[in-house]
């Protein structure tokens, strides 16, 4: 398999990307930034190039710097990360950041061994970090290189057993020359043209090495275990706005799902929906229960609905009123629930107050 091959498809067909700097240009000897290739993986972890490319350009316009990052406010961040989800991801960011400030003077380390040690940063980002932003021979894989491993390989064992393999076959043609662009490359070629269905086999560099194509077997590939159903959760959320026009909200804890994210109050999400309101009110309640999926459950969540006077304090210091609430800070979640909130709210008589 020559990738010399795929490095001369590169040089045309490369994806324009925020964070990456051209081919042409990574030849005539131009580096690209380490904190934008470190916070461009960070983002692209289990989340697709067209997703994150408008939250990249917001956070490098809002913070140019890792100096800029590592001075951020938590909740600034937080708020600017909101809809891109796995939360956890926002806090390892300026975890991250702020150890590259304070223990490598801004400056971000180049082995794998340190950079694994950074929050948030696996086998799969150091090897990123490590290849495209200081152009080490390192074997970058995704779920994008995985698929075209599988197929020039024509290896048939399932994922996720079949890794260690694919793995190997992606080292063996790793070149020591320009490994940044070949793994955006590999990675562009899955993609663009080694696509999950319908493959363009036609037009791939690689079209006549590749055994799952000689063997017309290209679609098939990679073979994947199938999933257990997902288990369905249950809850109550509440959504109040007080008469002055302040929203009731909590800023969640910083562990768990939806960490340090502005949010609803809600209750426990288990195989039952329980009663646990923060105010003690008449709640109206939602005819449209909202549905969310989790990376390991499904959410259905009966939405409640209340206009509270001024007097009325919450149950717990948790939660707040807000008058400068921004609905653009809520992860989706959040979001959805407001939205039929909202719905309600215009409907019914007893919430006339509310969202005005």
């Amino acid at each position: 398999m020559s990738s010399s091959k795929l490095l001369s498809w590169y040089d045309i067909n490369a994806r324009e990307m925020p964070w990456r700097i051209p081919p042409h240009e990574s030849k005539s000897g131009k580096k690209p930034d380490p904190y934008k290739i470190w916070l461009s993986e960070i983002m692209l972890q289990q989340t697709t190039v067209a997703t994150v490319k408008s939250y990249f350009i917001k956070f490098i316009t809002l913070w140019p710097t890792i100096f800029d990052l590592a001075k951020a406010n938590d909740n600034d961040v937080m708020a600017a990360w909101a809809g891109l989800g796995y939360y956890a991801r926002a806090r390892n960011l300026l975890k991250c950041s702020r150890i590259i400030v304070t223990d490598f003077e801004g400056v971000f380390p180049t082995s794998l061994k340190e950079l694994q040690m950074l929050p948030g940063v696996g086998p799969y980002t150091s090897a990123a970090i490590a290849a495209i932003a200081f152009n080490l021979s390192e074997t970058v894989m995704d779920g994008n290189v995985e698929r075209v491993m599988a197929r020039i390989y024509a290896i048939k064992k399932p994922l996720p057993s079949s890794k260690p393999e694919l793995y190997e076959g992606a080292k063996k043609i790793t070149p020591k020359q320009r490994p940044g662009d070949f793994a955006q490359a590999v990675m562009d070629l899955g993609s663009t043209v080694c696509l999950p269905r319908n493959p363009k086999c036609h037009i791939c560099p690689w079209e006549t090495n590749c055994l799952a194509n000689q063997n017309d077997i290209a679609e098939k590939l990679p073979i994947k275990l199938k999933k257990p159903p997902k288990p369905m959760r249950y809850g109550i959320i509440y959504v109040v706005n007080r008469e002055d026009g302040a929203w009731l909200l909590e800023r969640r804890e910083t562990k768990g799902l939806l960490g340090g994210m502005l949010g609803w109050p809600t209750s426990e999400w288990s195989e039952k929906a329980t009663e646990d309101a923060p105010i003690t009110t008449k709640w109206v309640t939602s005819t449209q229960s909202v549905h969310h999926i989790f990376t390991h459950f499904k959410l259905n969540l009966i939405v409640k609905i209340a206009c509270s006077p001024t007097h009325v304090k919450p149950k717990s210091n948790k939660f707040n009123f807000q008058s400068d609430f921004v609905i653009s800070d809520l992860p989706k979640l959040m979001q959805k629930v407001f939205a039929v909130a909202l719905i309600e709210i215009k409907k019914n008589p007893a919430l006339k107050k509310a969202g005005q």
